[in-house]
């Protein structure tokens, strides 16, 4: 036995005499009370165990302390779900900046990518599309954004701060901050591995078509594209648009607007969940038809409050924290759990049927963003699937009594009291 171990056991003997001679005064403990005196001492262990005289980060570890110490109940190996958009790197244009995480940063975040972009009052993210659909949630400030469908249909709509647009795989569309001092957003793609810096551009298509083949193609003189840009402009600074109603009537021409808006406001919508705890926003193709690859759902937690035991069924979740602090853990069975902490900027991933929960560790409101490529929302609570079977099922394997079983909450609320 090492000399470790051999203290550890004559603590818990130290520990235990004592408790079972308060017992004997007091009468006999109960198993919890028991189990509660060993997850103590076990906790002791664990806290003394972690500790760290080597060579540290201080800023980081104070940011991670649930993986410079892990509570007791995390174990095995779960890869990281977290990945911090403030160390992606960051390009920046005259007219704005864009940083993203892919799988390439987050290698288990295989069925989505996000981007955070940001453009000036003005600043025009060029004309484009992609091969994966764009889904996109304002962060804040305003935009005009535009798109044409394959009927030739325009649509031109500005944007607000908690607003979405979605433009699906291969439909042109453009970006351009508005005044006073443009806005910043998320872009989330239904893909993994896509790049935002591999998208079509206009002007990168130009530079490299023969003058001759654009003189044929517009009907105008070749020399008319003697100025156009040699390479793409990607982000770049332009004027700050005017009426939204001249914009428009300018785009619909004589084949008129799109039937389809690909734009939707979400933080209108009433939410779908509400406690004393938090609530919950869902959007999916049921009421934002034009989102037919990416559901999501925003959340608020409040000081407290918990994002309940669940898990998803039906797709992976990327996870966008907007403000305040978090700690999650997530459950990848076989024994295996893990947590980590979250503040705003980072992002987040749990696989498919992963069992997790986030709660607000700090003294603000938690705020996140929850995505899923899926045209449909879908999530199985733990209260609502132990309260919707025989009872004594449930009081067979947790060993509880009636009166727990009786006071766990017999429907999803979402989010939930700590």
């Amino acid at each position: 036995m090492t000399i470790e171990n051999e203290v550890s056991r004559r603590r818990f003997l130290e520990i235990g005499s004592a408790t079972l001679a308060t017992a004997g005064a007091t009468g006999l403990l109960s198993k919890a009370a028991v189990a509660q005196s060993q997850e103590s001492i076990a906790k002791g262990e664990h806290d003394q165990s972690a500790s760290n005289p080597g060579p540290q980060n201080p800023t980081l570890a104070n940011e991670n302390k649930d993986s410079v110490t892990p509570p007791v109940t995390d174990h095995g190996n779960v890869q990281p779900f977290k990945y911090p958009f403030s160390v992606s790197h960051k390009r920046i244009e005259e007219g704005g900046w864009a940083r993203q995480v892919t799988v390439q940063d987050l290698p288990i975040a295989t069925t989505l990518a996000g981007v955070n972009m940001r453009l000036t009052a003005g600043g025009i993210r060029e004309l484009h599309w992609h091969s994966a659909a764009e889904w996109a949630f304002m962060i804040s400030g305003s935009a005009r954004i535009t798109a044409i469908t394959p009927a030739g249909n325009s649509f031109v709509s500005d944007v607000k701060e908690g607003d979405l647009w979605n433009f699906p795989s291969g439909i042109p569309h453009s970006i351009q901050g508005l005044g006073p001092d443009g806005c910043e957003f998320l872009l989330v793609f239904d893909d993994g591995a896509f790049s935002e810096y591999d998208t079509t551009l206009l002007t990168d298509w130009v530079a490299h078509t023969p003058r001759e083949v654009l003189s044929k193609n517009f009907g105008v003189p070749a020399a008319a594209f003697d100025k156009s840009p040699k390479q793409e402009l990607y982000i770049f600074q332009g004027e700050v648009p005017g009426p939204l109603a001249e914009d428009r009537q300018a785009a619909e021409g004589t084949i008129g607007a799109s039937p389809i808006r690909f734009d939707y406001h979400l933080r209108d919508q009433t939410p779908n969940k509400r406690t004393k705890s938090g609530e919950v926003r869902i959007v999916d193709s049921k009421n934002f038809p034009a989102a037919t690859t990416i559901a999501a759902a925003l959340v608020l937690v409040r000081p407290g409050g918990l994002r309940e035991m669940h898990w998803h069924p039906n797709a992976d979740e990327w996870m966008y924290f907007l403000k305040g602090k978090g700690r999650m853990t997530v459950f990848a069975a076989s024994a295996r759990a893990r947590t980590m902490d979250f503040d705003a900027g980072d992002v987040g991933y749990v696989q498919k049927t992963f069992a997790h929960y986030i709660e607000n560790t700090g003294d603000t409101n938690l705020e996140f963003l929850e995505i899923f490529r899926s045209s449909y929302y879908q999530d199985i609570s733990l209260n609502n699937w132990l309260t919707h079977v025989p009872p004594e099922l449930v009081q067979a394997h947790l060993r509880i009594d009636k009166a727990t079983l009786d006071a766990i909450p017999k429907e999803e609320d979402v989010v939930v009291p700590a």
